[in-house]
């Protein structure tokens, strides 16, 4: 399982019933960290995949992580707006529907 206490509740379930699977997938998470790239750089990289894939639970995990590892708004929301000429104004406009909430929380904060 996790070492990651914030993870969802459904991935901790997930894992808790096919502990392999966790394993394999803790194990995918330490090697994408080797490497040149500093954690904040990595995150946003994360992000960006998943911008381009348009998944939405990874662009959520992914903004979360990217500010857990010092990323600005700003620079979130750059990453997002990168998107709209490869995917289109109105998928871009939907993913930044998905990141607004939680960068509404992280001010209210």
């Amino acid at each position: 399982m996790t070492e990651d206490s914030k993870a969802p509740k459904s991935y901790r379930r997930f894992a808790a019933r096919f502990p392999k699977l966790g394993e394999a997938w803790e194990r995918v998470r330490e090697a994408e960290r080797q490497g040149p790239a500093d954690e904040k750089t990595l995150r946003l990289l994360k992000l960006a995949i998943a911008v381009g894939a348009m998944r939405q639970g990874a662009v959520t995990s992914s903004t979360r992580k990217a500010l857990d590892a010092g990323a600005t708004e700003e620079e979130i929301l750059q990453v997002v707006a990168l998107g709209a000429s490869t995917l289109g104004f109105p998928s871009t406009v939907a993913i930044s529907s998905w990141i607004e909430p939680i960068l509404i929380d992280r001010m209210l904060v």
